[in-house]
């Protein structure tokens, strides 16, 4: 099976998984709010076909960003549910991970083009994907970097999310590769790892990933679900021995005692579930316990989940309708709170 043709089958998945009955995601808020230390437990965004797939906490504006594979722009969300953009670039065709470097100021972007944006042609359409690094305050480009030009005869490219270190190098991660690559805090590219045991053996690789402080990076595997451990020190990769598969995982996020929030759906898995799960580790992510689990999760397609000071944030875009058969739009989106 050729790498488009893998292509062409996860479109086919991700179309699959939203053949049932859309709920609006509106229609899954309570009509009583509880409140959290100014947070709302269910906050329901308002953005025109906004369609977000990451998000992250800004603490220098206590606010949400997320991301918008429609629009490829990073907006606040105020705590009504409206939104302002902050970042609106032409390079940034559809924008997935998105992550703040506070101690740098700066925003940090995946990008690609899965043929769903408004800026989408035939021309770019699997062909472009890389990250996008903006500052923090006006939203204003600092740098681009392409990664498409490390792989210039690969097939598809889709590179969905990205972590740094606390040095500001900045990893991302193609679904589409066997590889994660290492971005200096100048913007100069690399391969970081390359190997086939990052891939399901399908063509399908590491989806969400994350830095973590036991110097490793974490990221899985949305076909398989595997968390996979890539060391930072020796580039050895391994799968972290867990309870289950993370089967359709998508987002992950490392919470301050060190635990990792994994969030899996359907979209791009037709076997994976919609549930939010939070794992521990004693032995340096060698292997991994649950700690605590939704296994049916109450808004449907969650992709990821930031966490702040007020608890964990699950972010559920509407991406089912963005990716179904129709390419439908919607202005919704929510932020549901998981944990404490």
């Amino acid at each position: 099976m050729t790498r488009r043709t893998r292509t062409v089958v996860l479109a086919a998945a991700l179309a699959a998984a939203c053949l049932g009955t859309a709920v609006p995601a509106s229609a899954a808020i309570p009509a009583s709010v509880s409140w959290h230390h100014g947070l709302p437990a269910h906050l329901v965004g308002r953005a025109a076909s906004l369609h977000p797939e990451g998000v992250t906490w800004d603490p220098t504006r206590q606010a949400f960003l997320v991301s918008s594979a429609r629009h490829g722009t990073v907006s606040v969300v105020r705590r009504d549910g409206g939104t302002r953009v902050l970042v609106d670039d032409p390079a940034i065709i559809s924008s997935y991970g998105v992550h703040v470097d506070a101690a740098r100021g700066r925003i940090l972007v995946a990008y690609a083009d899965l043929g769903v944006a408004t800026r989408s042609t035939a021309e770019t359409t699997l062909k472009v994907g890389g990250v996008g690094v903006f500052d923090l305050a006006t939203g204003r480009r600092l740098f681009v970097v392409d990664l498409t030009r490390l792989e210039p005869t690969r097939a598809a490219f889709a590179v969905n999310d990205l972590t740094f270190g606390p040095d500001g190098t900045i990893y991302a991660a193609d679904v589409f590769s066997d590889a994660v690559y290492r971005i200096t805090p100048r913007g100069q590219a690399s391969v970081l790892v390359r190997d086939p045991a990052l891939t399901d053996g399908n063509g399908v690789g590491v989806n969400g990933i994350v830095y973590h402080p036991s110097g490793n990076l974490l990221g899985v595997n949305t076909g398989d679900g595997r968390l996979i451990r890539i060391s930072l020190r020796t580039k050895k990769v391994s799968t972290v021995v867990t309870p289950g598969r993370l089967v359709g995982g998508d987002g992950l996020a490392v919470r301050r005692d060190g635990t990792v929030v994994a969030v899996t759906n359907s979209l791009g898995s037709p076997n994976g579930t919609d549930a939010v799960r939070v794992l521990a580790s004693a032995d340096g992510w060698r292997t991994a316990r649950e700690q605590w689990t939704n296994p049916a999760w109450p808004v449907r397609g969650p992709s990821t989940v930031a966490v702040t000071p007020h608890g964990d944030y699950v972010l559920s875009g509407r991406l089912e309708l963005l990716f179904g058969p129709d390419h439908t739009t919607a202005d919704d989106f929510v932020l549901r709170r998981a944990t404490p």
